[in-house]
């Protein structure tokens, strides 16, 4: 069977959640042992678009845009937590964090696809904002995880203040905006179906087998 499934993720780096998806997502392609049938691609989403340069305090921002309490946030950053242990992915809230602006960040994801890094990125700097406390609006820090998964700093940086390709990112959030999906995850199956929000890994498993037999 040659048939492979085209897989859109639209998430956005600092959305815990997205994490979640992802990674159950990604248990459900291995369990199924279908790595070589999925062509994967991530779209651009921001939780924040207005979000300043210098970041806004977690608990600040979760307060003002959802209404949560201190108390309702500690709960749910520790079901995170939990959520995220069982997927190896570790979630580090603390004191102070703050939330930070994605722009730069999907721009450079923009730029890892074309190198066949994007996931590599992707889940580089969902770990480095949510397990080792690093603001991924910061160039010095983009730039290093750049390094890390073995990309090119000097040409993608080139690129980060390219007008063309941010309006290109710019209008990638736009369509996906203007396709419905207004909350993140939203994972995408051949441009035809679409589940929202972390899926358990049963849903997934159901989902791309029914894909793979239709």
């Amino acid at each position: 069977m040659n048939k492979k499934i085209k897989i859109d993720v639209v998430s956005d780096v600092v959305c815990p959640w997205c994490a979640i998806g992802y990674k159950r997502l990604e248990q459900a392609i291995n369990e199924l042992k279908i790595e070589d049938k999925i062509e994967l691609e991530w779209q651009p989403f921001e939780l924040n678009p207005n979000m300043p340069a210098e970041g806004q305090d977690v608990e600040e921002h979760i307060t003002e845009k959802y209404g949560s309490t201190p108390e309702q946030q500690q709960e749910s950053q520790e079901r995170m937590t939990d959520f995220g242990a069982e997927l190896n992915f570790k979630f580090d809230y603390f004191n102070g964090m703050r939330m930070a602006n994605t722009f730069d960040a999907h721009v450079l994801l923009d730029y890892a696809k074309k190198q066949g890094k994007q996931t590599a990125l992707k889940m580089r700097l969902m770990n480095a904002f949510f397990g080792e406390r690093k603001d991924v609006s910061n160039r010095d820090i983009l730039k290093k995880e750049l390094e890390t998964v073995g990309l090119n700093t000097t040409e993608a940086f080139a690129l980060l203040d390219n007008e063309e390709l941010r309006t290109k990112v710019r209008s990638e959030e736009d369509y996906w905006k203007s396709l419905g999906v207004n909350s993140v995850p939203t994972v995408v199956f051949n441009r035809k179906s679409a589940l929202t929000g972390a899926q358990p890994v049963s849903v997934y498993k159901q989902v791309l087998t029914e894909l793979l037999q239709s």
